[in-house]
């Protein structure tokens, strides 16, 4: 008995081989609509960090609403550091006026020394002052006011006093350099083609960049038509067009890998494509499926923001798959024999990597020893993981900002000035008071009522914590002062918004990772017919995943690869969003190899019956593409972390270590050395799991074109054995 999607891409090969110009010329509308959706796109797509429900975000939504600034956008910071002599309590009416010019020319909110009179707003020198100057919310990511306020402020600065401004915004500003999306792709479609003109050594090299270039513009096009329902945020744009690139360029490889080995198997023209079809069609359906089920975790997520990024990642491999099971077997039946000149003669099982599997097979226990220890090492590191905003010292440690927050330290004032909360007190409640008690918090530096700050019935207290609120001492103050507050006060800030990201993303991570691993279990158990592969692919995806995760916390967490690659500090945290969009997208693009390596041992084991046979069969024929695809994978998020925003660099080298994790330790060792250590449990498959997901418990048959040879043992080159599988 065929398996069912056997039966399907076998099916739709015919399907499409029959209909060539009608296919070629449907993917030639959409791609050609994609292309103008692409440049219409930008105005329909988000930088919103919505988070309705949530305390912290309703509380900044509150502040925008009813004061018209701060929330989720942090203060900038303007340093006064008078001359020699003076003192800020002797010249308290000229910093108001300087502060004044900043209300008059930008209509901001400035809470200083000179309208609360409070000590905590001069250093220890006495001379140098700070100001918090809360603009009108700036939608744009690393939006730099700093400069039009410093112009604003200079003309009424003091004589002999020099002026500074800071803050998060403006730090982060210095490092929002890097490539637009355009010029990514490109870069990362240009390594791409190198390596597939060493593995095809033909212009067959260009097939799987067309099927590309192809699918994401239809992709654009369909995030285009989801613009029209709901919120897309700006980042879909490099997901789609990095992500797309890689995985559609992976799909396309493993079809034309297989289509090759066909033809040099003796089948000719349409049909070695319809038998690369039922064979690695399948697996490809399959690859497609489990990106899908990894990008469900985002979709459930109650955030728009990830849900909005889960359906344009989702997106990716529908295209992908669709334009690899359809346009790329009309390509290769039309165009294939001819393009794939000058050929380089391959082999379809490389020595090497044949080689390196026996190695593997004969020492199997010192390869799960070792694979094991190096994920073990790098998973510990995962436990240290810290969500949350970046710290300043994260930030470049050039330019005026820079120098402004050196000129705070200097005077004694502790960087968490730069991430204030403001309170919304009730009608009836006594602003000065609560000040007062909020003051006397621990982590607490100061909290002001400035008089008159007061709308809809509501007042404002601006508590300035001692410590950054992206720090573990700072998330202590903002629970301290969420506590302390009366019933039906409001705290907004970045960083209250970021603790209520925190838990509404990763409060029910553990019951959406297990819906995720039922359905990636069946799914698996159905492709693979074996309950030990299935099991075996999750867990071993999910040690990958904690051994990404260690990986991202060492190198940007802890600096011991941003600083020497990006020249960026070690952050202290790693941006909330980063550890779900890593999990999402890496679960379903590392199991594609799971897929590539273990379908070929089946089909090897289902014809040798021996598991050692299975293991060397499988990783001599797969090696080489496994390997090739990572790369390609790995130059597109290269590619991807060349974006100006520090998260997108997080993002993109998660995903990067995470391919290369998988394609080498785990794929490459780990795997062969467990399946061979598992021997003939490998295949069980129990007949009630077998009925369940409606699959046969003997070997499968391949379903071959109508007229096609059939698969001949190794040892029967000649094809003396050939027969058609019914």
């Amino acid at each position: 008995m065929n398996h069912l999607g056997d039966r399907f891409t076998a099916r739709l090969g015919r399907f499409v081989l029959r209909h060539k110009l009608v296919v070629v010329l449907a993917w030639l509308a959409v791609a050609v609509a994609g292309v103008f959706a692409t440049v219409a796109m930008g105005d329909r797509l988000t930088e919103d960090f919505a988070q309705p429900g949530q305390p912290g975000y309703e509380a900044n939504q509150a502040m925008h609403r009813l004061y018209g600034t701060g929330g989720d956008d942090p203060p900038l910071v303007v340093v006064v550091t008078l001359p020699a002599g003076s003192t800020a309590a002797g010249q308290r009416a000229e910093i108001g006026e300087l502060f004044s010019a900043a209300v008059s020319a930008m209509g901001v909110r400035v809470v200083s020394y000179a309208d609360t009179a409070d000590p905590r707003f001069v250093g220890d020198d006495g001379r140098t002052t700070y100001g918090l100057v809360f603009t009108e919310p700036t939608r744009g990511m690393n939006a730099d006011l700093s400069e039009p306020l410093r112009k604003a402020l200079q003309p009424a600065l003091m004589p002999g006093a020099t002026l500074r401004v800071t803050g998060m915004e403006a730090l982060a500003e210095a490092e929002a350099k890097g490539l637009d999306v355009l010029a990514e792709t490109l870069i990362g479609g240009l390594g791409a083609l190198i390596v597939l003109g060493f593995v095809f050594g033909s212009v067959l090299a260009l097939v799987p960049v067309l099927v590309a270039a192809v699918s994401i513009p239809v992709t654009f096009l369909a995030v285009y038509g989801l613009t029209g329902v709901t919120d897309v945020h700006t980042i879909v744009r490099f997901i789609v067009a990095l992500v797309g690139l890689g995985v559609a360029i992976d799909y396309s490889l493993l079809l034309i890998t297989r289509w090759r080995e066909e033809r040099a198997l003796g089948y000719e023209g349409e049909a070695a494509v319809e038998h690369a079809m039922a064979t690695a069609g399948r697996s490809v359906v399959v690859s497609g499926a489990t990106v899908g089920i990894g990008l469900l975790a985002m979709v459930v997520i109650p955030v728009p923001f990830l849900r909005s990024v889960g359906y344009g990642g989702i997106m990716v491999p529908l295209v992908s798959v669709a334009a690899v099971l359809t346009l790329l077997p009309v390509l290769l039946a039309k165009g294939g024999p001819r393009l794939d000149w000058p050929r380089r003669r391959l082999p379809a099982e490389s020595g090497r990597w044949s080689a390196w599997a026996r190695g593997v097979v004969r020492f199997r226990w010192a390869g799960l020893a070792a694979s094991g220890a190096l994920l073990a090492a790098l998973g510990w590191a995962a436990f240290s993981l810290q969500l949350g905003q970046p710290v300043s010292d994260s930030l470049p440690r050039t330019g005026p900002a820079y120098e402004g927050l050196s000129e705070l330290r200097r005077a004694g004032v502790p960087s968490g000035v730069l991430t204030p909360l403001d309170v919304i007190l009730p009608p009836g409640v006594d602003p000065a008071a609560q000040a007062a008690r909020l003051a006397e918090l621990p982590g607490v530096r100061t909290a002001v009522a400035p008089h008159g700050r007061r709308s809809g019935g509501t007042s404002l207290i601006t508590v300035v914590p001692s410590d950054e609120t992206g720090t573990e001492a700072g998330r202590a103050t903002i629970a301290r002062v969420r506590a302390a507050v009366p019933a039906g006060s409001q705290v907004s800030g970045e960083g209250p918004q970021s603790l209520d990201f925190v838990a509404a993303v990763y409060g029910g991570f553990p019951a959406m990772l297990a819906l995720i691993s039922v359905l990636t279990f069946l799914l698996l158990v159905r492709a693979f017919r074996s309950l030990l592969l299935a099991v075996k692919a999750i867990v071993l995806n999910l040690l990958s995943l904690g051994a990404t995760m260690g990986a991202v916390v060492l190198v940007w967490q802890y600096g011991y690869g941003s600083e020497p690659i990006w020249g960026l500090a070690g952050t202290g945290s790693i941006s909330e969003f980063i550890p779900v969009m890593i999990f999402a997208f890496l679960y379903g693009l590392s199991m594609d190899y799971e897929v590539f390596i273990l379908a070929r041992m089946r089909e090897a084991y289902d014809r040798t019956g021996s598991t050692d046979e299975a293991v060397v069969k499988g990783l001599g024929r797969t090696g080489r593409l496994v390997t090739s695809a990572a790369l390609i994978l790995f130059l597109a998020f290269g590619s991807l972390a060349a974006a100006p925003q520090p998260e997108i660099k997080m993002f993109a080298t998660g995903l990067g270590l995470g391919v290369l994790l998988d394609a080498t330790v785990i794929r490459a060792l780990l795997l062969p050395a467990f399946v061979a250590v598992m021997g003939r449990w490998n295949w069980w498959l129990p007949g009630w799991l077998a009925s369940l997901v409606r699959v046969p418990a003997g070997r499968p048959a391949i379903p071959l074109p109508v007229g096609a040879p059939g698969p001949r043992p190794e040892s029967d080159p000649a094809g003396q054995g050939r027969r058609i599988h019914e």
